[in-house]
């Protein structure tokens, strides 16, 4: 069998980079992952081609040689997963579609025209998938009946099939699932809220084969929260540590964990110490009263500003995501919202609008309430609210637009990176002070010197923020030189968020405009009742 994986195009959007990732001669900032493992559970007598079309095109040739289209699509790739189901099928292939967005919406994967929808987790459907092509079938849906697969038994990726030069970090996973129990996540819906880990060894057994295929860049851990199960992380980055060093520290990491690992000081030390540089927080709001609604207790049980500083203190760059737009908010969670990133200094603030997503919690109340719009929901930061809030919607979206506008301010953006760096540098030094050696990191290629040269150009020159830029730089030049580069990777984020934030303006703004003239007045400005919810025990 001639296999065809297609990974569709992603909006331009928060993480899209584009402008960043020009600096430096990437195509994308991640692999798709998901793809890649599919290639790796399929027979591997079977043959197989994959295009991450954020990379490139599909050639003819390519179409013509595959035999089945195998398709993967989170919901915010939507658009381009029906228009590359459709030309599949102009071209008389068997197509066959799994991942998030056709998991959650089935319905809509099915009338874009796919064959067989392989949805849940492919560890366990797609051997059935390949039970029903032995039968001879050429369509139909396969369900795991709710079972969650071991992923102690997951193959190691396919990463050879990826074009690996494209990317700018690589993506391994190492658990799935997650504690908690937030109203509008849609993670614990699609993978429950136990979180399954790999071995320490299955997941060296990854690194390995990264390493052996010459990769020397980034890896994010692209687990929804690392530290799920904080007992069998903390087995993995004990075995990860000698790993690396026999190896000279070939990689840096980055990953997402929730607040709570400000608690557990031992697992920071463990990943700063296995180079992890970076996490990423679901901080949501610092509005306490919303984090209780929406059954984010965890951000609730110690200040939250003092948790963020506690994990930047430990030497973990920290990325946070806010929402807005939780029932019972108050006016004004927009400013509160930026007050909270200056306070806690974080550089990269993913700011969305509260989007109901399929089958989560929230999803199923706002239906029994009668406040779902109709529409498509995604996870898009230019896209409207898509359900009746407690104020105005209109309220809602111009604090929004008003806040991230903000946030990513050019002077602003780097003021609040170069602070968040000075905490960075000072952690550097404490942990060289105490520890008997320091992680290295992979040479720096001439195209980065090049893009960092840019950077200084732009914006050390060309732009208003040349006045903020050289101090800044020189400072931390003079009092942590370690944390430098990584402060001026971090500076180039702004060639994006410049554009990006006029994309959102725009955006948020036509979209609210045809609302309120599409809409009964009473579905804009009516405001709905809120009862507070106790925390469960």
């Amino acid at each position: 069998m001639r296999v065809l994986l297609v990974y569709p195009l992603f909006p331009q959007s928060f993480w899209s980079f584009e402008k960043t990732l020009d600096l430096v001669g990437y195509k994308a900032q991640l692999p798709p992952l998901g793809m890649a493992t599919v290639a790796a559970i399929l027979p591997q007598t079977w043959e197989f081609k994959l295009v991450d079309r954020n990379v490139r095109q599909i050639s003819e040739a390519e179409w013509e040689w595959a035999e089945l289209v195998i398709l993967s699509a989170m919901i915010v790739q939507r658009a381009d997963f029906v228009a590359q189901v459709q030309a599949a099928k102009q071209r008389g292939k068997l197509v066959a579609v799994g991942g998030p967005y056709p998991t959650a919406l089935p319905k809509e994967a099915e009338a874009a025209g796919a064959d067989f929808l392989i949805l849940d987790e492919g560890e366990i459907t797609l051997p059935l998938f390949v039970e029903a092509i032995a039968r001879g079938d050429r369509s139909g849906i396969i369900r795991s009946g709710g079972e969650k697969p071991d992923v102690t038994n997951t193959p190691i990726p396919r990463f050879d099939l990826l074009e690996l030069n494209a990317y700018a970090e690589m993506s391994v996973q190492f658990s799935r699932g997650c504690p908690f129990q937030c109203e509008f996540c849609d993670i614990i819906v699609l993978y429950g809220r136990k979180p399954r880990t790999k071995s320490p060894a299955q997941l060296l057994a990854e690194l390995q084969c990264l390493y052996d295929l010459g990769w020397r860049r980034s890896i994010f851990m692209v687990d929804d929260n690392f530290i799920g199960n904080k007992r069998n992380v903390k087995l993995l980055l004990k075995e990860l540590k000698p790993w690396l060093e026999a190896r000279g520290y070939p990689f840096s990491f980055a990953t997402e964990a929730s607040v709570d690992l400000a608690q557990d000081p031992e697992l920071m030390e463990m990943m700063v110490d296995c180079n992890f540089g970076a996490v990423f927080l679901g901080v949501e709001t610092p509005d306490a009263d919303s984090l209780a609604l929406t059954k984010k207790f965890q951000n609730n049980r110690d200040p939250l500003s003092e948790s963020v500083l506690a994990i930047a203190k430990a030497g973990l760059r920290v990325m946070a995501g806010f929402i807005i737009g939780f029932d019972g908010e108050k006016t004004g969670a927009g400013d509160r919202i930026v007050e909270f990133v200056e306070q806690t200094t974080v550089p990269t603030a993913l700011f969305s609008m509260l989007q109901a997503l399929p089958d989560t919690a929230l999803w199923h109340r706002l239906a029994k309430e009668g406040r779902l719009l109709a529409g498509n929901s995604d996870i898009n930061q230019s896209s409207l609210i898509n359900f009746v809030p407690t104020r105005p919607l209109e309220d809602i979206a111009r604090e929004y637009v008003h806040a991230f506008w903000t946030l990513y301010d050019p002077i602003v953006f780097l003021n609040r990176t170069y602070r968040h760096f000075l905490i960075l540098g000072q952690a550097e030094r404490n942990r060289q002070r105490t520890s008997s050696g320091s992680a290295g990191s992979p040479a720096v290629s001439w195209v980065i010197v090049w893009a960092l040269l840019i950077v200084c150009w732009r914006q050390g020159v060309v732009r208003k923020t040349r006045w903020q830029f050289w101090p800044n730089l020189f400072s931390l030049l003079r009092r942590y030189p370690a944390v430098v580069p990584n402060y001026l990777s971090v500076c180039a984020q702004a060639e994006h968020f410049l554009e990006f934030r006029s994309i959102v303006r725009d955006q948020i703004e036509a979209q609210l405009a045809e609302f309120l003239l599409t809409q009964p007045p009473q579905l804009v400005t009516q405001p709905v009742p809120v009862e507070p919810m106790a925390e469960s025990a």
